[in-house]
C-alpha cells in the first residue's frame, strides 16, 4: 500500500469535506466555485484512496 497516495487523498478528502460543510451552512451563492471545486477534491481523494493498494481497484 502506498502511504503517500493514501496520506494524500486523505488530506485532500478532509479539506474538501470541510469546504462543503461551510458552504452549506453558509448557504451563500459565492461560495458555488469553492464548492465545485471541493467536490472535484473529494473525488480525487477518493481515487487516490481507492487507488493506493495492490490489487485491483474498486
Amino acid at each position: 500500500m502506498d502511504t503517500k497516495k493514501v496520506a494524500l487523498g486523505t488530506v485532500l478528502l478532509v479539506i474538501s469535506s470541510v469546504v462543503l460543510m461551510a458552504t452549506g451552512a453558509l448557504r451563500q451563492t459565492e461560495l458555488l466555485i469553492p464548492a465545485a471545486i471541493a467536490s472535484l477534491g473529494m473525488a480525487a481523494g477518493a481515487l487516490l484512496v481507492g487507488t493506493s493498494g495492490s490489487g485491483r481497484p474498486v
